[in-house]
């Protein structure tokens, strides 16, 4: 479990790419990899693999969560409800 105001370590994409490629080329166990690059827990060096051998690739440049909306272009939205309104506005009008 975490305590209070612990920092993380994030791994770049070149570092990650080396651990998994010394992993894979037998250079060392999770325990030896991780003491060789001073990784503080082998489960880290365990899951940068797992990812890998799961999507094949190193990066951890994949978002997660909920994609967000693409760019809103406020004046497009407008117009469309201006039109919507008039729209309503004569129904209306015919009843």
């Amino acid at each position: 479990m975490a305590k209070k105001g612990q920092k993380f370590r994030a791994y770049s994409d070149e570092e990650r790419e080396t651990i998994v490629m010394d992993y894979i080329n037998g250079n060392g166990s999770y325990t030896s990899i991780a003491k060789k690059y001073n990784i503080s827990s082998k489960k880290t060096v365990e899951s940068i693999i797992r990812k890998y051998r799961q999507t094949g690739e190193t990066s951890k440049s994949k978002k997660i969560g909920r994609p967000k909306e693409s760019e809103i272009d406020y004046k497009e939205r407008y117009q469309i409800l201006k039109k919507y309104q008039a729209f309503l506005k004569v129904q209306q009008e015919r009843k």
